[in-house]
């Protein structure tokens, strides 16, 4: 009886030691929760990673690359199992992958791709095709007159992804002499606060001559908003942005922004969570649908199609995603 008891004992250590096992540490480096898009990809990517039997260890590292670096030194340490990092300046964080590689831990670069090292996967969106709506609807809608865009970030190789697509689309209209580029920038930080210095800016250099503005993402959209307002341009300058955020879609509904681009930020953040514990317990990993070049390597990726947001089409898109909801959007 009691040799029975023992191997019982035995056996049921054995399994809980395997569900131990199975619980895999998968680490997730965020740049920053200054935009409302990252706080849900931070909450999708968590009960993902949760629903598959893994366990998400975050860091946010509030813009700053030294920080973050410092926050991949303290997962590693904690036997993280994955790396998934969405990082503050895409260059300086191919530090942080030789170091995860150094630890035998494999990374995935989320939404902004890691340039210059060997990043094992990359899972985003197509940022050249958003470019590209966004100034394919602009330019149904303005097809004549001068443009200004304002870009995101210049340490975010998706800055220069969108600009290739925007002009993708513009170099005809102004070759043509329809279109007037007439100022272009990068931000540093995807700022409101930028978006508004630089629309003032434009605004005075082009003594407020301005037909259309494609800003990088909501935030700056917003602040473009801002200084159109205080300029009675309200309504006046099609504007258009990227992120889908409430507030900017409320901005829409009013017909103060023309577009926005939404990403499908749930099947993102659930495909990097699939890839991750995959990784980590050592499994074949399928789905991935290109190779994108960071200057070093052609990385594995999966990149998701966007979706165009207007006024026609909230309901269709956003709403129908789940992403946003009719009561908060129709206030």
């Amino acid at each position: 009886m009691k040799s029975l008891l023992r191997y019982f004992i035995l056996f049921i250590g054995l399994i809980l030691a395997g569900c131990s096992s199975d619980k895999v540490k998968v680490g997730l480096l965020i740049h920053s929760l200054d935009k409302e898009r990252w706080q849900s990809d931070q909450k999708y990517f968590i009960e993902s990673v949760n629903e598959l039997g893994g366990k998400v260890l975050v860091a946010v590292a509030d813009n700053d690359d030294q920080k973050q670096l410092q926050q991949a030194q303290d997962l590693l340490k904690r036997k993280i199992r994955t790396l998934v990092i969405i990082p503050v300046n895409q260059y300086s964080a191919a530090e942080i992958v030789d170091l995860a590689h150094n630890h035998s831990v494999p990374v995935i670069s989320y939404d902004r791709l890691i340039n210059n090292s060997r990043v094992d996967y990359y899972v985003s969106t197509d940022n050249i095709k958003i470019g590209e709506l966004q100034a394919q609807y602009m330019t149904q809608l303005v097809p004549k007159g001068n443009y200004a865009l304002i870009g995101g970030s210049e340490y975010d190789n998706n800055s220069r992804m969108l600009f290739l697509g925007q002009m993708n689309i513009l170099q005809p209209y102004i070759e043509r002499g329809e279109i007037n580029l007439v100022y272009r920038k990068f931000t540093k930080y995807w700022s409101e606060d930028e978006g508004y210095q630089m629309a003032k800016e434009c605004l005075a250099q082009n003594n407020n001559q301005i037909n259309a503005i494609i800003a990088g993402n909501d935030a700056i959209a917003y602040g473009v908003l801002r200084a159109l307002k205080e300029n009675g341009l309200e309504k006046k300058v099609a504007v258009a942005g990227m992120d889908a955020d409430l507030r900017n879609v409320r901005e829409i509904v009013k017909g103060n922004q023309v577009m926005t681009v939404y990403k499908p930020i749930k099947t993102m953040a659930s495909t990097a969570a699939e890839i991750a514990v995959k990784l980590a317990r050592g499994e074949e990993i399928d789905g991935c649908n290109t190779r994108v070049s960071n200057g070093k390597r052609l990385v594995p990726s999966v990149l998701l199609e966007a979706l165009p947001v207007n006024k026609d089409n909230i309901e269709q898109t956003v709403i129908a995603e789940g992403y946003l909801k009719a009561q908060d959007v129709y206030q």
